[in-house]
């Protein structure tokens, strides 16, 4: 792992060096201004434990810790051969999109020996990519951009300068997709079934810190975050967890009962009569998750509540249901479901998008267990698995599994229409796969 840290303040204070591109017969092109292209030199780190930086002539060393410079590498992606300023740098171009916050942040370049390796800032997470350029670029040392050649008022001079460099490529920095697959399966290794599971008394079972998720998971730091809100996932004495599904719905059936019991508004279940109520049960801080997970929290009057959320409870139920049945009738399934939600809850297969799967055309109608956490992360892989699946699909059924593919700008419809051909099946718009599924 690579990292960058960046100052503001430096911008006014250091002397601007840059970077010329060297075009025909000789002659250099103007400057390249940093407010449109931004321009980075990184050294490699070979044993050091120094990064350096050239923002137009912005200098700064960072390091963050010797745990992470044992992976310095650029995973798959090595460095060797590139014909750069020299054996140990690599320059980078980072287009108008891609231009970070000004305030004091570090990049890290993330991914396994086996990984395409990304660059991360505090909060997204971008492609690297190898691009050449016709015109050779130059390092200058001590040149001027544009803009302050304007605020001086002075003439144009002739002067000899020493070339501290040159390169004929660059790395492109692309938005992308944070990959936070690995997250969940990584944390599924150990899943936590609660403080009397023999898997607790374990010492050598896996477990993963922060830090640890940082240096394994190809992802910005806020994204890991909020993917672990996501999962449900929680911190327990130092390492993130995920609750094993049947101690999650045990402490949820908790919770139910009690507010059923006292006749609480789902709206209102207070804080601290629930702790004490289940404590004896169930530790604390699992039932203060449970509430976090499928509810609201806010203070009235001073007090904690949470307001429970319908449809969570609802969903949870029906993957309780659904797992350990290959197919279900429909019209049981639905009546099942509606008599194990807690009373006064109301349930709808609108609930269910991106956990289950109806079929329709069958008979009698069935619906069925499909996880969109469980297909493949790459887009083309996930079409794959879904035509696989089905041979058609209609829209309505297929955008809760591919809604996590659109990138920024991107649409479901653009990934149907790049993915799939579609067709009319009996005046009803159907897409099907564009190559053959094996």
């Amino acid at each position: 792992m690579l990292c960058l840290m960046f100052f503001p303040a430096v911008f006014t204070k250091m002397p601007c060096s840059a970077i010329c591109p060297l075009g025909l017969c000789g002659s250099v092109l103007p400057i390249f201004s940093y407010f449109s292209l931004m321009r980075l030199w990184v050294g490699r780190l070979c044993g050091s434990h120094l990064a350096q930086c050239l923002l137009c002539g912005i200098h700064h060393c960072a390091s963050r810790g010797q745990r992470q410079h044992q992976n310095l590498i650029l995973s798959s992606v090595s460095l060797e051969g590139l014909r750069t300023v020299s054996n140990e740098s690599v320059y980078w171009n980072v287009n108008k999109s891609c231009i970070f916050p000004p305030f004091c942040y570090s990049l890290v370049i993330r991914g396994d020996k086996d990984e395409q390796a990304v660059l991360c800032s505090k909060d997204k997470t971008y492609d690297l990519k190898i691009a050449d350029t016709s015109n050779m670029l130059l390092f200058i040392p001590g040149c001027k951009t544009p803009d302050q050649l304007k605020k001086e008022d002075s003439h144009c001079n002739i002067i000899h300068t020493e070339i501290f460099g040159f390169s004929n490529n660059y790395w492109e920095l692309r938005r992308c997709r944070p990959k936070l697959k690995k997250l969940k399966k990584l944390l599924m290794e150990n899943p936590y079934e609660g403080p009397d599971s023999q898997k607790e008394k374990d010492s050598n079972s896996s477990k993963y810190t922060t830090e640890d998720l940082l240096d394994q998971i190809q992802a910005s730091e806020e994204e890991i975050m909020t993917q672990l809100q996501v999962l449900n996932a929680c911190e327990i004495g130092g390492y993130w967890r995920i609750l094993e599904f049947d101690y999650e719905m045990k402490l949820l059936n908790h919770v139910t009962q009690l507010v059923d019991s006292e006749s609480w508004s789902f709206s209102k279940v207070p804080l601290n009569t629930c702790l004490q109520e289940l404590g004896p049960l169930e530790p604390e801080e699992m039932i203060e998750h449970c509430l976090k997970c499928y509810g609201k929290k806010y203070v009235d009057e001073g007090e904690v509540y949470f307001e429970l959320d319908a449809d969570k409870i609802c969903r949870a139920t029906a993957q309780m249901l659904l797992q350990n049945a290959v197919k279900f009738n429909l019209a049981e399934f639905q009546e099942v479901w509606q008599q194990s939600v807690p009373e006064g809850m109301i349930t709808s297969l609108d609930q269910l998008k991106g956990l289950a799967l109806v079929d329709r055309h069958s008979r009698p109608e069935i619906i069925s267990l499909l996880k969109v956490d469980d297909l493949p992360e790459d887009n083309q892989e996930r079409f794959n698995s879904l035509f696989s699946l089905r041979e058609k699909w209609t829209e309505e059924d297929i955008a809760p599994y591919i809604q996590d593919l659109c990138g920024e700008k991107q649409t479901i419809g653009a990934l149907l229409t790049k993915y799939s051909r579609s067709s009319m099946q009996n005046g009803v718009k159907v897409y099907n796969s564009r190559r053959p599924i094996s």
